[in-house]
């Protein structure tokens, strides 16, 4: 099956209407029914063996078997179903090189079945803040992206300016002033073999999502009994979240907030899509090393402010005296005085209890406040280095 690959001008997207991207949707499907028949039509005897299930289905009917009504729906019909309960999704626009446009209706925010994304996990992915209309921390979560598709062997369709463009216009088309920004490098669409050299090119998307009620109140964690990644899987933001899924729902069965992944020689490595952090009695801020982790972008943005708050004798952050990323046991961390946890969608989160063990006096400390206060005011008035306007009024 042969993808022709789109272009995209002078670095624009164009804002597709239902018709457009119907057109292009159809183009798509005339490719995989090229490849694997349509439905209802025989299969070529090269891909028979892929349509060995019909017979078995029609002797089974006729030998008195339950049967089941499934209809062949038209494109009409399909469209409304598509539209049937998109009423409650949060999301305002999304990008797609498959159709080469952005697209706001939610009916259509679709990807193709055949992306070896969706099928072999092979993909990357990355989050970016939107606060009061502007993104924060665009450039470092970029570059995280394509260091993630450089470890998956995923060569991007565009640079990385066009990239950039594409998703600061998504936004702006979206007029979201607050919310976050996913966007995933995939090897893309082509066939359901293993290996990504039957796909002519890869795949980019973007969405733009509504905030979400996530919860700010201090929480309790559990060491998840989940096997963690392993480390090279582990520093790549690759589409592969099966442990961490699990991990978030054996911690939801324990009326937990999250499971903290400890490895083998037991030091605290992460949680399922966040960082951990802690205070010790000396009033040292410490993080995991990154070694064996992914590299959170927050956290490092925590770390630079705790450090520029250091005057070397008091810190107006909770009294701090230092921080620093270095190995530390999941003893250790349990007997810290505060602990919390650090990521793009929380930011920060304080930790009262783990695994029953209660951490500090049992409430939220002074320095997870205090860098909960830094990080959220540095989101709406950092430098201009780390948050980009976004040009909403151009694409109004």
């Amino acid at each position: 099956m042969e993808y022709k690959p789109f272009t995209l001008r002078f670095f624009l997207a164009a804002t597709l209407n239902a018709t457009e991207i119907a057109s292009s949707w159809s183009s798509h499907r005339a490719g995989c029914n090229k490849a694997y028949g349509p439905v209802g039509v025989p299969c070529s005897p090269k891909y028979a063996s892929c349509c060995s299930s019909r017979g078995s289905f029609e002797t089974s009917a006729a030998a008195g078997m339950e049967q089941h009504s499934i209809p062949v729906l038209s494109t009409e019909e399909v469209f409304s179903k598509l539209r049937a309960d998109i009423h409650s999704k949060p999301y305002r626009a999304m990008y797609s090189s498959i159709v080469n446009g952005i697209i706001t209706d939610v009916a259509f925010m679709l990807i193709p079945i055949d992306d070896h994304m969706v099928h072999r996990g092979h993909g990357v992915f990355d989050t970016a803040v939107i606060a009061k209309g502007y993104l924060y921390e665009l450039d470092a979560h970029l570059d995280r992206l394509l260091r993630s598709a450089s470890m998956a062997k995923i060569s991007s369709p565009f640079s990385r300016q066009k990239l950039r463009d594409i998703l600061v216009k998504t936004v702006a088309v979206s007029n979201l002033k607050d919310g976050f920004l996913k966007y995933w490098l995939s090897a893309g669409p082509g066939n359901f073999s293993l290996s990504s050299h039957g796909c002519s090119s890869a795949a980019f998307y973007a969405v733009v999502q509504e905030c979400l009620n996530e919860s700010t109140e201090p929480v309790k964690v559990i060491t998840s009994s989940i096997p963690m990644k392993a480390p090279f899987f582990a520093t790549m933001k690759n589409v592969n979240y099966l442990p961490n899924a699990l991990s978030v729902l054996e911690a939801e069965e324990q009326g937990a907030f999250a499971g903290i992944w400890v490895d083998d020689e037991g030091f605290v490595a992460e949680g399922p899509n966040m960082n951990v952090a802690f205070v010790n009695a000396a009033g040292e801020l410490i993080m995991p090393a990154f070694s064996k982790i992914l590299t959170g972008c927050t956290a490092r943005r925590t770390l630079a402010l705790a450090q520029e708050s250091l005057d070397g004798v008091r810190s107006p952050v909770g009294n701090l005296k230092g921080a620093s990323v270095r190995p530390i046991s999941a003893e250790e961390g349990k007997s810290a005085s505060e602990m919390m946890l650090v990521g793009s969608s929380l930011p920060i989160v304080p930790v009262v209890q783990w695994d029953g063990q209660q951490i500090g006096n049992g409430e939220p400390g002074p320095v997870t406040l205090a860098l909960k206060a830094f990080l959220e005011k540095d989101m709406l008035n950092g430098p201009s280095s780390i948050r980009e306007p976004v040009p909403y009024d151009a694409y109004a």
